[in-house]
């Protein structure tokens, strides 16, 4: 007969794990939201300067929000299958957790890995805009579009224009003044003057050196967020082991009493024939 103290010993052990597993739930859901939030972040401010590199859209922005939506409904559903207590979901949980610290590590070493083939890429697509900008195109308005949100001016400073056909005629582009009011004609074709009254930073240079100076911070946060889906593994897989153990236990439990209630009633029924 299974003893009561095992049952005891295994009940806190239980609740212990569904608390921690609930926390550790949270958290994730919390990760997922900050996905969300830095996709449309760079749907919004960073889609144009990726997508210089493609005619069509980049996609990045999109796998980040269905990535950290994903992550959302999972957390979730973490949350729930912890507070039901079911070993199946608890299982279906930990597999999630692993497909995505996988997928985490993959891309993370991936993207360091080819970070200067990223940035090659970025800065031929970027000077190969600036050399066929007209003001009015597609590819034109996309580099008017990062000047303005990012607040810098060619690739690497504001002198790369004097380099385009554009600037011949028409100067520095509009779109990489400080104040328009200030940027006259005379001004944007005369790289001296315009030297006070346009971004001095270059876009390319911007971004990527922005990246590079919290390179260590990123991967850091990278990889950490990777393994921690470890630990949920780890917890998810306690405590489906612990509520199957739970059960067991239960079973034996109500076995044995079946056991010895028939034992007693049979040893019961002989006596009062033996009488």
């Amino acid at each position: 007969m299974s003893s009561p103290s095992r049952r005891l010993q295994t009940k806190p052990v239980i609740t212990c794990l569904k608390t921690f597993l609930i926390s550790y739930s949270l958290i994730f859901w919390l990760t997922g939201v900050i996905l969300l939030a830095v996709g449309v972040w760079g749907k919004v401010r960073l889609e144009a300067f990726f997508s210089l590199a493609s005619e069509k859209s980049t996609n990045a922005p999109y796998v980040l929000i269905g990535t950290g939506a994903v992550i959302v409904i999972f957390g979730l559903f973490g949350c729930f299958a912890t507070c039901r207590g079911s070993p199946w979901m608890l299982k279906l949980y930990a597999m999630f957790l692993i497909l995505v610290f996988l997928a985490e590590l993959v891309a993370g070493i991936s993207g360091f890995v080819f970070r200067h083939e990223i940035k090659d890429i970025l800065r031929v697509s970027y000077k190969s805009a600036m050399d066929k900008y007209d003001g009015t195109g597609p590819q034109s308005k996309t580099l008017d579009t990062i000047q303005r949100n990012l607040e810098c001016c060619g690739s690497e400073n504001y002198t790369d224009w004097e380099n385009t056909d554009y600037f011949k005629s028409n100067g520095i582009p509009e779109s990489c003044c400080k104040e328009s009011d200030n940027c006259t004609p005379d001004v944007l074709k005369n790289p001296d003057k315009a030297a006070t009254e346009v971004y001095p930073v270059g876009c390319f240079s911007k971004v990527t050196d922005t990246m590079e100076s919290n390179l260590g911070i990123i991967a850091g946060i990278s990889f950490g967020i990777a393994f921690f889906q470890l630990i949920g593994v780890f917890l998810a897989c306690c405590l489906s082991r612990s509520v199957l153990c739970f059960s067991g236990t239960l079973i034996f439990t109500v076995e044995d009493s079946l056991r010895f209630s028939s034992v007693h009633n049979i040893h019961q029924f002989t006596s009062k024939r033996s009488l």
